[in-house]
């Protein structure tokens, strides 16, 4: 294999805006370099790089994709079942059996911690039902529903193939209860036959479907496999401090307006912020490679996509009242066999607001990749987009020449 890993750098600007709130529905910050740094959790860049339906997105390559959710057994398990007929108590009855079976220790170890988290927090502490605030509700209007304790990553090849042993186990058991649990214990085997079925599904590991395969899977239970993610996301930080500013709005009431009446229908304060943030991600070749069973092409149109959506996928909070989009001014790309590197620290001394901070974040990256070159040497391979950059970098290139490079590299 040529290049082990593939490094995305990127700069990007966005003006007042809140990317990323947290608990408290500030921007999300970080300290760093003597400083406090807006930022951008990794969770949220990868959420909305998964969700992005547009040119270059993930769902348009031609793999099976992921499903991430509590509700994936109801969703692909039970209203199959139930459209074709199946009465849905049997149905639910089948799907919640084999998740006993999948997660069985999984499901274990969360109701303990559950009843432990119910036994140092009293009703009054916690909701009026006496839940604790940082569990997932359960559905009011659907409290039957087959939902698991905790997200699931699983491949629609893996929900497919279980739909199937769920059908045939009905078919079989004539609708009894205890026949059914039986049956589906008959059908699933143990837990190493029910293992190695799910993983023939198909190569590597896209059973799990292409968001695992590229983003990971945890552990989810004794006979689901582990996934490692072969793309690694730092969260974004701005290359300076903190900018931020307390936006006063108000909501006009129309009919109120109409009437004569001076009052306003709702009065609030948000935070908004700017910044130049950096980004990086990290795509461990091998294990893209491994994940995606060994097929190249597949490879190379992820890690031509993921170029693409890098620098133009926005993510943002309050769309409507900011419209968060942007493009990244410099997209650097690097492709090697050493071990992968920031370059966040080229911003560990905060760029000072006053003057061109885009130029001026363009020097203090050339700058900290010429120190890095001529203590380590030079290991990668480097290429280019980006606006007015001159000669600060190597090969310039427009983005969609950019992001052939980057996959003839892998390829």
């Amino acid at each position: 294999m040529g290049a082990r890993f593939l490094q995305i750098h990127t700069l990007t600007s966005y003006p007042a805006s809140l990317l990323n709130r947290d608990d408290a529905g500030f921007a999300k910050r970080m300290p760093f370099g003597g400083g406090v740094r807006t930022r951008i959790s990794s969770q949220c860049l990868k959420a909305h790089w998964r969700a992005y339906e547009g040119e270059h997105a993930l769902g348009s390559i031609a793999a099976p994709q992921s499903v991430r959710s509590r509700e994936s057994f109801e969703r692909f398990i039970v209203e199959p079942l139930t459209k074709e007929g199946v009465n849905q108590e049997v149905a639910r009855t089948a799907a919640r059996k084999i998740v006993g079976v999948l997660l069985g220790s999984e499901q274990k170890k969360e109701k303990a911690e559950r009843a432990t988290r119910a036994k140092k927090i009293k009703p009054s502490e916690g909701s009026s039902t006496g839940q604790d605030a940082g569990e997932p509700e359960v559905r009011a209007s659907t409290p039957d529903i087959v939902a698991t304790a905790q997200v699931t990553v699983l491949g629609k090849p893996e929900l497919d193939y279980l739909c199937q042993l769920a059908r045939e186990a009905i078919r079989e058991s004539n609708d009894g209860a205890s026949q059914l649990e039986k049956a589906i214990d008959a059908r699933m085997g143990k837990d190493k036959d029910l293992k190695e079925n799910i993983q023939a599904l198909m190569p590597g590991s896209l059973e799990a479907g292409l968001g695992a395969a590229l983003f990971g899977r945890m552990v989810t239970g004794d006979i689901l496999a582990r996934t490692d993610a072969a793309i690694h996301v730092a969260h974004a930080m701005t290359v300076h401090t903190q900018m931020t500013e307390s936006d006063y709005f108000s909501a006009l009431d129309d009919l109120a307006r109409n009437a004569g009446e001076q009052a306003s229908g709702h009065i609030n304060a948000s935070e908004l912020t700017s910044g130049v943030y950096y980004g990086y991600v990290v795509v461990d070749v091998g294990g893209l490679e491994s994940n995606l069973g060994r097929d190249r092409q597949l490879m190379s149109d992820v890690v031509h996509n993921l170029v693409h959506m890098v620098a133009t996928v926005s993510p943002g909070a309050k769309k409507g009242s900011t419209a968060p989009y942007a493009y990244s001014h410099l997209v650097l790309v690097e492709v090697g066999k050493a071990q992968p590197r920031t370059l966040q620290n080229a911003f560990l001394d905060a760029v000072r607001p006053n003057g061109n901070i885009i130029e001026t974040s363009y020097q203090a990256l050339a700058s900290h990749l010429a120190d890095l070159d001529a203590m380590y040497g030079k290991n990668e391979e480097r290429a280019h987009a980006g606006l007015r950059t001159g000669d600060l970098f190597e090969q310039g290139m427009s983005l969609a020449d950019l992001a052939t490079w980057s996959r003839d590299r892998v390829a």
